[in-house]
Order: C-alpha cells, then sequence, then structure tokens
C-alpha cells in the first residue's frame, strides 16, 4: 500500500510498505479515505516542528471507513465511517490521573511521534476510533479532529452563554474556535489580515469581523463592548504580539487561551493580570472533545460547508504542499483523497 513519508526537512516521498493487520483483540483495521493537511504537518514537512522523530507517515486529521475489527471489539462493525484521535497517553502521570491525556508526561501523537494516517490502511486500538452518521459527507467528517481542537479551546477558556469572545486569527482552528462558542451561546469577533478570510468568518456566524492589518483591533473590541472588553481571548495567530494584545484587550476576570508554540518572548506587564484578574491558560490538542463535536456534526449543529477548498488524490501531495505554501489565501483546508 502507498504511504506520505517526510524523510527530512522538503524530503518527502511517496513509499510503499506493508498493509497492517490486526494482532490484538481490540484493534481496529480502518482503510483511509480522506486525511486533512494540518500546519503542523507543513511544519515537519518545514524540519521546524522540534517533536516529530523522522522518517515519519504525516497526517493525523483522519476519516475512513472500518475494514475488519477485532475479537473483543464491541462498539464498531465492518462498514462503520469513522474518525481516528490521534493521541495516545501513558494513564498514570498527574496529567491522566487529572483528566488532562492531552498533556499526558508520556504523549505520543499519530503523525508526529508515531505514524500518522497519510497511508491507506490504519491498524488502531478501538478506544480512538470514533463512529460517525454514514450521512455525512468524507469532506464533514474529516474534520471533526480540528474541531475537537476548537472544542478543547473553548473548553480551556470556559466560554459560556452571552461571553464575548474574541479570536484572533481566521484560520482553519480559528474558524473552528468561532463555530463552537457560537454553539455556547457567545457573541463573537474575529480578527484577521485577510479580508477574504474575513468575509468567510462573518458568513460563518462571526458577530463582527476586524481586519488586524487597517484597524486597532483593541480599540474596535473596546468599542464592540462598551469598554468592558472580552471575556475569552483566544490567540489562534499565536505571535508575540498577540499573545500581548491579548492581555490589553481582556476584561476584568477575563480568560485568555494561547494556542501557540512560538519560543520568542512577549513582553506583558503583571499588573494588568493581576488587576483584572485574568485567567491565562494553554490548548494543546484535545482530551474528550470528540463524542461531543460528534455529536454536533451528526445533529447538523455544526455545518462546515466552504472549510474543505482543495482535494487532492494521494498522488498528488507535492501540488498540494506547493498550494499551501505559495497561495495560503486560496486556501482554507486542504485535503487528500484515497479513492
Amino acid at each position: 500500500m502507498k504511504a506520505v513519508q517526510v524523510t527530512g526537512p522538503h524530503q518527502l516521498q511517496i513509499i510503499e510498505k506493508e498493509k497492517p493487520v490486526i494482532t490484538d483483540g481490540h484493534e481496529v483495521l480502518v482503510k483511509v479515505k480522506m486525511v486533512g493537511i494540518c500546519g503542523s504537518d507543513m511544519h515537519i514537512y518545514h524540519g521546524t516542528n522540534p517533536l516529530a522523530t523522522l522518517p515519519r507517515i504525516i497526517g493525523h486529521e483522519v476519516t475512513g471507513e472500518v475494514e475488519a475489527v477485532g475479537q473483543d471489539v464491541t462498539n464498531l462493525a465492518i462498514g462503520d465511517k469513522v474518525v481516528i484521535e490521534p493521541i495516545e497517553t501513558c494513564g498514570h502521570c498527574y496529567a491522566c490521573r487529572s483528566g488532562r491525556r492531552n498533556v499526558c508526561a508520556e504523549l505520543e501523537v499519530f503523525g508526529v511521534h508515531r505514524d500518522g494516517g497519510m497511508q491507506e490502511y490504519l491498524v488502531m486500538p478501538e478506544k480512538l476510533v470514533h463512529k460517525v452518521d454514514s450521512a455525512l459527507d468524507w469532506t464533514e467528517s474529516v474534520l471533526v479532529e480540528p474541531f475537537t481542537i476548537g472544542a478543547q479551546a473553548n473548553w480551556r477558556g470556559d466560554v459560556r452563554n452571552g461571553d464575548v469572545v474574541l479570536v484572533m486569527g481566521a484560520g482553519p482552528i480559528g474558524l473552528c474556535c468561532l463555530k463552537v462558542a457560537k454553539t455556547k451561546g457567545a457573541t463573537v469577533i474575529i480578527s484577521d489580515l485577510s479580508d477574504d478570510r474575513l468575509e468567510f468568518a462573518k458568513a460563518w456566524g462571526a458577530d463582527y469581523t476586524i481586519n488586524a492589518w487597517n484597524s486597532n483591533v483593541n480599540e474596535e473590541v473596546m468599542a464592540i463592548t462598551k469598554n468592558e472588553g472580552a471575556n475569552v481571548v483566544i490567540d489562534a495567530v499565536c505571535i508575540p504580539k498577540t499573545f500581548e494584545d491579548a492581555i490589553e484587550v481582556a476584561s476584568v476576570a477575563g480568560r485568555v487561551v494561547v494556542l501557540g508554540f512560538d519560543t520568542k518572548t512577549s513582553n506583558i506587564p503583571q499588573l494588568p493580570i493581576t488587576k483584572k484578574e485574568v485567567t491565562i491558560v494553554g490548548s494543546r490538542l484535545q482530551t474528550d472533545q470528540f463524542p461531543e463535536i460528534i455529536n454536533l456534526f451528526n445533529n447538523k449543529i455544526i455545518e462546515t460547508k466552504g472549510m474543505v477548498t482543495q482535494q487532492f488524490p494521494l498522488e498528488q501531495i507535492k501540488e498540494a504542499i506547493s498550494l499551501i505554501e505559495n497561495d495560503p489565501n486560496e486556501v482554507r483546508k486542504v485535503v487528500l483523497s484515497f479513492d
């Protein structure tokens, strides 16, 4: 079978490997149908993801169909449409004991630490394979995993009905944060540098949009909120300046959610954090968000039309990457199709 493997910075190839087989009663064989290309995949390809080990089959936004099940599998059957939860954890460290498996001390992510989903077949433990409604299109079910990231950010920010939420960045993850916040009854402001992205965000339910290129985001948010500020700020841009702005624009008793991995230092004074008693939290991957997102997808509470902008066959992975690199404003989510 075919698989996409990164062997070094800017070194990617389609390889042939043996089809995996079930070796444990609790395992499931999944025929991969579609895989989303995520920013983390691009970082691995560029050699800028320090967590990845090479060579590596990339891809963690995976949807497919169950082809076989182990003898002890009880919740899945052959033919089920499924999505993959791409993290494996130890189950006994402090994070796992605290219900925060996503930051397990021995965390391994499929597509980063272990081979991921850009291959024609995967064998996975049943606990990491989730059934979705068969009526969902593949271009919908492939988005479940990125929406769990948005759900985690909303959970970490404790987004509540009536809150004003500022989402910084209208890329794929920012859009997922927007949609989930709307399901919770929040008023959502979203900022970006691209009018096209902001126009799409508006169509997707944003109550207010701000172009950070030609407007002062903090002043605009204060005007919208009558000088209260945003109760929750989700920073999906993830540069030092947006982190600094997030602290400034947060309301009293506000919450700031940080999604970035930038190692550069931000210049943030203590006073606004203490004076407003701002809560600052990180958000990484997800824990137990798949059931909620799948329910929202199955019941059409979250509609995803327009998120997938381009589809490529597996054999055109290099063309897909080139598009993402050279025409980012033309892209929201690019997917590989394995049909």
